[in-house]
């Protein structure tokens, strides 16, 4: 082999030593398919829990409070038969009830006697009463809070708990006062007697609430708050069934 050609032999074989290592732009550039890369699995996640937070609170009625539930057990075939009457009538009929719907019962109590729920552990308020009671403070201070359609956003967030919530074993009492109403027939009215607990029975809840941005323990005591000037049960625009509250959540260690 020449001297030229041992040379040219020498320059391409440095050239093939050298050359910078393609890349997948210049491979793609020269019309190679550019290799694949490895691809790795689905990212693996922890268990998702609801983002929910509870305290408990010590309920302690300061005025007597009044049951609720209609003592005729015909009620509720009562109500859905008042449904029937023109309205004129259940206008009328509705002016000898206690002044309103009732927020937590839903149903007017139409023998004008109540009590509350029993069984063989003693009465107890439902925990709709408390969230009912909840949903009716967020409606009067939606503005005070500066949060729109707050009783909506209590229903959807807010929860109480015991189911049952217990008072004593049984009432103390029964309290007895007239309804009077202006009706197309002239003044009328009727006798209503409900079953009372003292002031000073007290009993514990637990509310979960549920992250919201709107939402805070704060407003949550806020709520509690108006049970201090308007409280559960019966005839509670009269001042029954007023009462305070106080955090008693376990601190963490």
């Amino acid at each position: 082999m020449g001297e030229a050609a041992k040379k040219i032999q020498e320059e391409q074989m440095k050239e093939t030593t050298t050359a910078p290592a393609e890349t997948e732009e210049t491979e793609g550039k020269r019309g190679r398919k550019p290799k694949a890369k490895s691809e790795a699995g689905p990212k693996q996640e922890g268990p998702m829990f609801l983002p929910i937070a509870e305290r408990t609170f010590r309920i302690t009625m300061t005025e007597t409070m009044l049951g609720t539930i209609p003592a005729n057990q015909q009620i509720f075939s009562d109500y859905v038969n008042s449904k029937a009457m023109t309205p004129e009538e259940r206008e009328e009929e509705a002016l000898l009830q206690s002044g309103e719907i009732d927020e937590e019962t839903g149903l007017p109590a139409n023998d004008h006697h109540t009590g509350f729920f029993r069984d063989s552990a003693g009465i107890y308020l439902m925990n709709y009463h408390i969230k009912g009671f909840l949903k009716e403070a967020g409606n009067i201070l939606k503005e005070a809070a500066k949060v729109k359609a707050l009783r909506s956003k209590i229903d959807n967030n807010v929860f109480v708990f015991p189911r049952k919530i217990y008072l004593a074993k049984t009432h103390s009492g029964v309290l007895e006062r007239p309804l009077r109403a202006q009706t197309a027939q002239g003044p009328r009215v009727a006798l209503a007697q409900s079953l009372t607990v003292d002031a000073g029975i007290a009993f514990n809840i637990t509310i979960r609430l549920l992250d919201h941005k709107e939402l805070s323990w704060s407003l949550i005591e806020l709520l509690l708050d108006y049970g201090e000037l308007k409280g559960l049960g019966q005839w509670r625009n009269g001042g029954y069934g007023t009462f305070s509250w106080e955090d008693i959540t376990p601190k963490k260690k």
